[in-house]
């Protein structure tokens, strides 16, 4: 990305803010000052990296696939050109020459200042043993790391993680779903020690391992080994594990080096009052960089009351920064982790513990003199803010001891859950949102003055904007503050766009839009690139409504589409060959003994769906996978896929002597029409060959039940978490009839339903009698979707992966090296 400095008026009189470093500190420093203030300073912002502001906390959802680059951004581009702020990214200062009130940056840039803040954050910890400094061994502290660890992980190998924090754990967990082979070692015996006691630390090394990471607990790390390129670390016991890639990831430093060069008091961070001055008067200092009161952190909370103690000072209101009592609130590769302050025990301290092993719940409260002194919650983090708050304020819990473990709504409840009330009953500064620093207090006023939803809320105060644990407390603010009086306000695609999925298939045909950058282009969307939740619905809807000209955009789809697989917890992937209707031959079942033994796959799977599933498959192997499987005459199942899954039958009247119809033939004849069709969601279809109903039609998608008369015909079930018998459609009389309902009712969902939303919500949004009067009473209707169902049909029935086969291997390996999950949906 590259920024170009903002220009600015040169009669500008205001005192000149410069401010070193663009990241969250120094950011959310100028936000409260302009906040409070606006027309004080002019402001100039230094920024080590070519880039806007992010979020650094989500980095690790980006490594794992779950977010983009753009899913994380603060402050925009046009943030600092509406605020007048001169952003100099990708020159970084250099140096500070205090007696002439100027800062030079590396690029030569020398500017003069009136106040300076310095935000220069941590610089990451990197263990002095032999081969520290080889090609291959990276931190996790920006961008540029992650970009680093996904070039690494699209060419597969082994990764080694030194570091079972926070931020290691993260690392090796976005590995392992890349695909690598990933190995934890820390020094400590318990993971996550300053954070986690013994016993939570144990269940998370568990989970961890369930999930195919090797932890090694215990690790004293003594040589990196390699010669051009890292290839391995050796420990201290003599064992050496293989390693195309080394994160370090053992702490973080405050970044003092520029405060030292410039004279500037500096301890373990630069020291500063209550007010964030340095030594220097003109000088201040906030975030991870600075020591207070003997006192560094490494959290955000405080950074955040930093900041607003700072923006007090420097717009001459009264305030001071008094040290903050820290809580650690969590996701740690999807498990919700807290902890607030001293859970070693002592003398006098009491432990009140509840474990739930089949829930994998562990709660301690470290309870003395009746007052909490800490906690660990792992699992279920749902009560961690009122701990805290009963923590940070030293009330007694004598009354409410009976239920304490409970959480608030049960001690507060009297042994009766209430949520509500339990929120209700925080304290206007307990804290809310974590990640961005925000009291209950600040959620409350934000509403009160007109954020009357979520969204809303969002974009207001930043509650639930980023790692989103907090949402339901928001939701539940907004319900206790409103009432009935909450917006839902309309459903958006996503945050990109105001338009509603309806409204963007509709101007899609009415503008005869062609591509997606044209989609929003044409429809304003505010991010430029759209983000992971509407450019797969805007690839879906474009080749919905132009079969055969729109161009299939492959990177705006689900990783599991891309991969013609699915990618499991440990980062391999399973395949699943089609079996038309469930059969399969000699011939296929050899090709699969085959494979399975060729590639080394842990375990092959009979599904629900009647077909073989392959585990253990690694990336770099599938197209080698595939064209074996090609070679056999077997396609993708598409088992991964917002597509036709399975086609499940019985054996029929062939067979069965219940059977009315011949079920599987029919079977057979409706997976050949239908395969390879891209849906709003997957998409299953079964026949039954008598009322006895064997292949499960009626919790299908589309169901035939075959009865002596004909054949009956079934839409909208469900056997997932929510089941759902179906709806009868009608009945048909033969097996060419069932076949063209079949695809009528399939392009009338491909045409209406919302991308993401499964027949049954569709048919319960708009009633089945809609779907009868555009099926079964319009006959000229039908045949309409029929023909367009078909019609698409013609161009969709292609299996990518028989490229190989067809010589096309450097194109192949091609497309796989430039996969990247965008998320992986279900």
């Amino acid at each position: 990305m590259q920024l170009q400095r903002i220009a600015r008026a040169k009669d500008d009189m205001r005192e000149h803010l410069i401010v070193i470093g663009n990241g969250m500190a120094g950011c959310r420093a100028v936000e409260e000052i302009l906040a409070r203030d606006p027309a004080r300073y002019r402001v100039t912002i230094f920024g080590a990296e070519p880039r806007v502001n992010y979020n650094r906390i989500m980095l690790s959802p980006v490594l794992a696939g779950e977010k983009a680059f753009d899913d994380i951004v603060i402050n925009s581009v046009e943030w600092y050109a509406e605020h007048g702020i001169d952003l100099i990214a990708g020159d970084p200062v250099i140096g500070i020459d205090r007696a002439a009130k100027t800062v030079t940056s590396r690029g030569g840039l020398c500017e003069s200042y009136d106040k300076l803040l310095i935000a220069t954050g941590s610089d990451p910890f990197i263990i002095p043993v032999p081969g520290k400094d080889l090609p291959g061994v990276i931190s996790f502290r920006d961008m540029d790391d992650v970009d680093t660890m996904l070039a690494a992980a699209d060419k597969g190998g082994s990764a080694v993680v030194i570091g079972g924090g926070l931020l290691g754990l993260e690392a090796a967990h976005g590995l392992s779903l890349r695909g690598m082979k990933v190995t934890v070692l820390h020094l400590m015996p318990t993971l996550m020690e300053r954070q986690l006691d013994e016993a939570a630390g144990w269940l998370l090394k568990q989970e961890l391992e369930s999930r195919g990471q090797t932890v090694l607990t215990g690790a004293d790390t003594a040589e990196i080994v390699g010669d051009t390129h890292v290839t391995g670390v050796k420990l201290k016991d003599g064992s050496e594990i293989a390693a195309d890639l080394v994160v370090m990831a053992v702490g973080i430093r405050p970044s003092t080096a520029l405060a030292k060069q410039a004279g500037l008091a500096v301890g373990r961070g630069i020291h500063v009052d209550d007010h964030m001055v340095t030594s220097d008067s003109s000088v201040l200092a906030v975030g991870e960089c600075v020591e207070h009161d003997g006192n560094v952190y490494g959290l955000v909370a405080p950074l955040w009351d930093m900041c607003r103690s700072l923006a007090d000072h420097l717009t001459d209101q009264p305030s001071g920064y008094r040290g903050s009592v820290t809580s650690t609130k969590l996701k740690v590769s999807g498990i919700d982790v807290f902890s607030a302050g001293d859970f070693s025990g002592g003398d006098g301290a009491e432990d009140i513990v509840m474990r739930d092993a089949a829930r994998g719940v562990y709660k301690r409260v470290v309870v003395k003199d009746d007052r909490i002194v800490g906690a660990v919650l792992y699992g279920d983090t749902a009560d961690g803010n009122w701990y805290f708050d009963l923590l940070k304020k030293q009330e007694s819990i004598a009354e409410v001891r009976d239920f304490l473990i409970f959480g608030q709504a049960f001690a507060q409840g009297g042994g009766q859950a209430d949520p509500k009330s339990a929120v209700a009953a925080l304290s206007d500064d307990a804290e809310i949102c974590g990640c961005n620093g925000v009291s209950k207090g600040q959620v409350i006023s934000c509403i009160a003055k007109g954020a009357h939803s979520l969204d809303a809320v969002r974009g207001t105060c930043k509650a639930s904007a980023s790692c989103g644990s907090c949402t339901g407390l928001v939701e539940t603010l907004l319900a206790l503050t409103l009432g009935d009086e909450v917006q839902s306000g309309p459903k958006t695609m996503c945050k990109c766009t105001s338009f509603g999925h309806d409204d963007v298939r509709r101007e899609i045909v009415a503008q005869e839009m062609r591509s997606i950058p044209e989609v929003m282009q044409k429809l304003h969307w505010t991010t430029p690139d759209g983000c992971s939740s509407c450019r797969p619905a805007l690839n879906y809807y474009l080749l919905c409504a132009l079969p055969g000209e729109y161009v299939d955009d492959q990177q705006s789809r689900f990783v599991n589409e891309r991969m013609h697989a699915n990618i499991q917890k440990d980062g391999t992937y399973s395949v699943v060959p089609r079996m038309w209707g469930g059969l399969t031959n000699p011939k296929e079942l050899r090709a699969i003994a085959d494979v399975v033994e060729k590639y080394n796959a842990p375990m092959v799977k009979v599904t629900g769906g009647q077909r073989l599933d392959i585990f253990g498959i690694k990336k770099e192997d599938l197209p080698a996978v595939w064209a074996d499987l090609n070679a056999a005459g077997m396609v993708s199942g598409h088992a991964y896929g917002k597509s036709l899954r399975t086609v499940k039958t019985c054996v029929g009247s062939e067979w069965c002597r219940f059977g009315t119809q011949d079920s599987t033939g029919l079977g057979v004849k409706i997976e050949h029409m239908t395969w390879g069709s891209w849906m709003p969601h997957k998409f299953k279809i079964a026949a039954s060959g008598c009322p006895r109903n064997c292949a499960e039609a009626t919790i299908k998608d589309f169901g035939v039940v075959c009865v002596d008369s004909g054949y009956e015909l079934h839409v909208g079930g469900n056997g997932g978490i929510h089941v759902r018998a179906t709806d009868l459609l009608c009945k048909v009389a033969t097996e060419q009839e069932a076949m063209d309902y079949c695809a009528a009712f399939i392009q009338l969902y491909r045409e209406e339903a919302r991308y993401l939303e499964r027949t049954a919500p569709w048919i319960e949004r708009v009633g089945v009698d809609y779907v009868k009067a555009r099926i079964v009473e319009d006959d000229a209707g039908r045949e309409a979707l029929r023909a367009r169902f078909l019609y698409s049909q013609s161009f969709s029935q292609d299996d990518p992966w028989a490229k190989r086969a067809a010589g096309e291997e450097a194109e192949l390996h091609q497309h796989l090296a430039e996969v990247r999950p965008l998320e992986i949906v279900a």
